[in-house]
Parts: C-alpha cells; sequence; structure tokens
C-alpha cells in the first residue's frame, strides 16, 4: 500500500534520515518509536507532504507521491498540537475538510464522526470550552472526515494527562479497526507503542534500529539499544567462553540463547521480571548467585527490588509481584540467592566503547 524507497534527509549538513526503507500494508496500525532526534516526526512530515526528502521515493498505491503537495495526497493528520480553529466550534472544527460537498452531506458527515467520537453534546462548543481529551478527539473526527486514505498521528496523546492517555489509545485503536484504514503514529512512548501497534519501527539516530511485532522487539531485542528503549533491561558486560557459557564478572553463567565466539565481549540482557528471587538457604539450581538488597521500590501492582551480586560484580533489578493486601516477605531483605534463568538471558552486541575496554 504505501512504500517508503530509501529516504534521505539533512538538515544544515547534519544527517536525520539516513536511508529508510519501510512498507505499511493496508488496515495495518505502525508505531515510529524512538527518543527524541531520531528523525521519526522528519520523516511522518515527509510522508504527510510537509517536508521533501533530499532522497528517496514515497510510492502509495504504486503512485509515486514524492513531489505530491500535502492536499493532493488525501491523508488525515493529527497533530499533538490538536490544532483547531479556535474561532471554530467543534462541529465547524469537522466540517473544515468537507468544502465542497452539499450541505446536507457536510452536517450528516459532521454529526456521524462527532457521535464515533462521543462529542455529539458538545458539537456547539469552541475548543477553549473542551478538554485536552475532547479536543484530541475533536483533530481525530477533522481527520477522519473526509474518508482519508491513511490516517498519520504525530505524538497525539503526549499532551494529556495519563487517564486521558490510556482512555483514547482504546478509543483511537478502536475507530482505526472499525474503520480498517492504515494508520502510522509517532511516538517517544513505549507504553503507547506496545499497546497500539500491529508493528513497531524503532528508529534511533535517523535509521530503523529493529522492526517487529511488540511481542517481538520486547521479547527478542537485536542491540542493546532496542533492550534497553523497549521496556525495562537488565544490561550485564560479559565475555562468551563457549557456546553456552559466559563470564560475568567473577561467574561463569549458562546461556542456552546463540552467543557469540570465544573471547568476544558481549552484553547478557536479562528482563526485571524473568530474575527469579530465594531466600538465602543453598538449593541446587543453575544460575544461582548471592545477592544483597539495596533498596526496594514500591511500584503499585509490583515491588523492585535493586540488587548487588559480589560474584557477578554488578547491580540487577528484579520484580517482585504484589496480590491483594499483601506485603513483601520477610526474607526479601539483607542476602538473598538470585537466579538468573538461562532461557531468559539474551546476549547482545557490546557498544564500540566496551568492545575497546575488553
Amino acid at each position: 500500500m504505501l512504500r517508503i524507497e530509501h529516504i534521505v534527509k539533512q538538515y544544515h549538513g547534519t544527517p536525520v534520515l539516513r536511508g529508510i526503507d519501510l512498507s505499511v500494508e493496508a488496515g495495518e496500525f505502525v508505531s515510529l518509536l524512538g527518543p527524541s532526534g531520531c528523525g521519526k516526526t522528519t520523516l511522518l512530515r515527509i510522508l504527510c507532504g510537509i517536508e521533501r526528502a533530499d532522497k528517496g521515493q514515497v510510492l502509495f498505491q504504486e503512485d509515486d507521491i514524492t513531489a505530491w503537495p500535502a492536499a493532493r495526497r488525501g491523508f488525515g493528520v493529527v497533530f499533538q498540537s490538536y490544532a483547531l480553529f479556535p474561532n471554530l466550534t467543534a462541529a465547524q472544527n469537522v466540517a473544515f475538510g468537507l468544502r465542497g460537498q452539499s450541505a446536507v452531506a457536510v452536517r450528516e458527515r459532521v454529526q456521524e464522526m462527532l457521535a464515533m467520537v462521543g462529542l455529539s453534546a458538545q458539537a456547539l462548543r469552541y475548543p477553549a470550552q473542551l478538554s485536552g481529551g475532547q479536543q484530541q478527539r475533536v483533530a481525530l473526527a477533522r481527520a477522519l472526515a473526509p474518508k482519508p486514505r491513511m490516517l498519520l498521528l504525530d505524538e497525539p496523546l503526549s499532551a494529556l494527562d495519563a487517564q486521558v492517555r490510556t482512555e483514547l489509545r482504546s478509543e483511537i485503536r478502536a475507530l482505526q479497526r472499525q474503520l480498517g484504514i492504515a494508520c502510522i503514529m509517532v511516538t517517544h512512548d513505549q507504553e503507547e507503542a506496545l499497546t497500539m501497534a500491529d508493528r513497531i519501527v524503532l528508529m534511533h539516530q535517523g535509521r530503523i534500529e529493529q522492526q517487529g511485532s511488540p511481542e517481538q522487539l520486547y521479547a527478542q531485542p537485536v542491540s542493546h539499544f532496542a533492550a534497553g528503549f523497549v521496556g525495562r533491561m537488565n544490561l550485564l558486560p560479559a565475555v562468551a567462553l563457549d557456546d553456552t557459557h559466559v563470564q560475568i564478572g567473577d561467574a561463569q553463567v549458562v546461556c542456552t540463547n546463540p552467543i557469540f565466539a570465544g573471547g568476544e565481549s558481549l552484553l547478557i540482557g536479562v528482563r526485571p521480571e524473568s530474575v527469579v528471587l530465594h531466600p538465602a538457604h543453598p538449593t541446587a539450581l543453575t544460575n544461582l548467585f548471592r545477592a544483597r538488597v539495596i533498596e526496594t521500590s514500591f511500584l503499585g501492582p509490583m515491588v523492585l527490588v535493586r540488587l548487588y551480586s559480589p560474584s557477578l560484580d554488578c547491580q540487577i533489578d528484579a520484580q517482585w509481584p504484589l496480590r491483594h493486601n499483601s506485603a513483601l516477605p520477610d526474607w526479601l531483605q539483607g542476602e538473598v540467592l538470585m537466579e538468573l534463568p538461562a532461557q531468559a538471558l539474551q546476549p547482545l552486541a557490546a557498544p564500540d566503547v566496551l568492545r575497546k575496554a575488553a
């Protein structure tokens, strides 16, 4: 449906996009995820026709739309700032993109779209009389009213409070599925990307670092950047010993996932929820190490436990789930045993600075 081929963009000689290739299928929800400055918003602006790429092509249903102005592309766009006209009512804002149609058709479409976003009762209110969440719903209705060929969302939820963000995530995803429209959303919020997207495109320094389903990016990161940006990950400096063992600190650790050539520096990633904690009693388990609880942080449904292991010579975060009215067990303080399940350990290429130090 949409195909992006080797898009390159520079600002004042500084590379912003370094050869982006990407395809989006009909009805797919794709999230461009990454930190500030990674190029995701610039890529979206090129897609909607606000910016021009220095090199590369944008193809939509086999038409080369690279040089088409924004109005000709027929894409709906929702911005972080809502971009509503303050002197127009909610209904008039939604109707703005329907010029050229009959008054009856416009009125029916506006009513349909406001009902779809749950704002029929607010049709005659001005933006200043609406909450942030309601303004963003109006912006979404306005973008969808002309029946666009694709929906582009630029950080649509970042200006909203946490509860409204959660509500709008579900509403936007439900609308997108109901209409069957392809959607590309830019966000720096990993939780938004994980909960809303069919496919996440993780960007870093103007390149695509990794792309795949939310489950793939979380469970199978391809680099230390991907591992650290999507979810929380302990990254432990290590040296490969053989096909199944690595050296971390003074300890040998079993790793069942494929690892690197012997003697090579790498990182071992392990999610905090994969770390298993036991009372400090002798137990015959693989990858079991003595550790000391440094601090605990209450995070609602779970407690984040920070530990230090002398044999591994590093700090590791673990999660301890909390049930209703439950508390941390008495033994989860001072010295404990920490298990790193071999199947949960992810070998990752080490940054160049770590390789040089080794």
